[in-house]
């Protein structure tokens, strides 16, 4: 298959944040899935941006497109970098198969996603409530999928487990005084991420605190900045980054998704990764998630900060039975929950494979 990846390479755009992880988990499976039999080919957006200007990047991606006959061109829209007409064109007249992965269904399709779905051939999204939603818009070709492990790269590297509990993401939220609590317990616990004393780390050091952690938090809440999201009902930026104020009608869709935005939880990439790295995952419950994994089995949950505690110290003195925990949530990952079977699931269902 001839797929042109048309996502940014680095994380939310921005060189400075390194490589984002789009680049870690789709492009890298990508080019190696099915025994490297794709040929992909990478243009990132932000990079050529950068380089040439929005506008000449549109220009080239259509360009591209039309010289390199794709049968797919996969996007993953973020924001508005590349022109809405643009992704017309390419679906209309191209020949190829546009798809777009949507990212953030639970609080961004009233606002976003019923906007963008229409240029697109296909769209995929990992709410498993937005299904109805594109169907009661008029958009039929939306597959319901999830995120996952790349299994190239998140893989166990049998180190000793010297950490105790370890959380790895960003201090958003109330994420600080939930910290501080376990702290407080006298448990052990160390972060890592944007706004902690830390920082952020490399994506090679994430993966080898996943194999030292005895315990592995995960938090399932998106990050919301309120003032931010207050603003987002009136304003954008356009794909040139210039400030624009949002057409009134948008306004009540725009207000909907605020609510959600800042306390939704949603299943994330960490609820696979984790496992797939063959740490022990203890993560903060969210709906269908029981779909995915065997809970108190593969792994575990919490629902507020008193289980957390709880959990926490019950599975620091259950060496055997934690370790267990973590074997069969690799297995399960691996089985099952691979960007490699969650991509060829959707080429099959796209018409692109058999």
């Amino acid at each position: 298959m001839k797929i042109l990846y048309a996502v940014n390479k680095y994380d939310y755009g921005e060189p400075k944040r390194g490589l984002g992880y789009e680049y870690y988990n789709f492009y890298d499976t990508l080019i190696k899935m099915n025994n490297g039999n794709n040929k992909v080919k990478h243009f990132p957006p932000d990079e050529i941006a950068i380089k040439y200007g929005k506008e000449r990047m549109n220009q080239k991606l259509l360009e591209s497109v039309f010289e390199e006959e794709p049968d797919l061109v996969f996007f993953v829209i973020q924001k508005e970098t590349i022109k809405k007409e643009v992704i017309k064109e390419i679906t209309q007249k191209s020949g190829a198969i546009t798809l777009n992965w949507f990212t953030d269904d639970h609080w961004q399709f009233n606002k976003y996603s019923k906007y963008w779905a229409f240029y697109f051939n296909w769209v995929t999204t990992t709410d498993a409530e937005a299904v109805k939603k594109y169907h009661k818009i008029g958009y039929k070709n939306v597959i319901k999928t999830q995120w996952a492990c790349n299994h190239f790269i998140y893989k166990p590297l049998n180190l000793p487990r010297t950490y105790d509990v370890t959380f790895i993401g960003a201090a958003h939220g109330n994420r600080k005084k939930l910290i501080k609590k376990i702290k407080e317990e006298g448990i052990d616990i160390k972060c890592w991420g944007a706004g902690w004393p830390e920082g952020r780390i490399s994506q090679e050091d994430m993966l080898r605190i996943f194999s030292q952690s005895k315990i592995n938090i995960n938090f399932t809440k998106s990050s919301g900045v309120i003032w931010k999201e207050l603003a987002s009902i009136f304003l954008h930026r356009d794909y040139n980054r210039s400030i624009r104020i949002n057409n009134p009608k948008y306004w009540i869709d725009n207000f909907r998704s605020v609510p959600p935005s800042i306390w939704s939880k949603q299943i994330k990439g960490r609820n696979f990764e984790i496992p797939g790295c063959g740490g022990f995952l203890l993560t903060e419950y969210v709906n269908h998630l029981e779909d995915y994994y065997k809970i108190g089995e593969e792994i575990d949950c919490f629902k507020n900060i008193t289980e957390l505690i709880k959990k926490i110290k019950y599975y620091l003195e259950h060496n055997e039975e934690r370790e267990n925990m973590a074997k069969a949530g690799y297995e399960r990952t691996i089985r099952e929950h691979t960007f490699e079977k969650r991509f060829n699931e959707i080429f099959k269902t796209i018409g692109l494979t058999k």
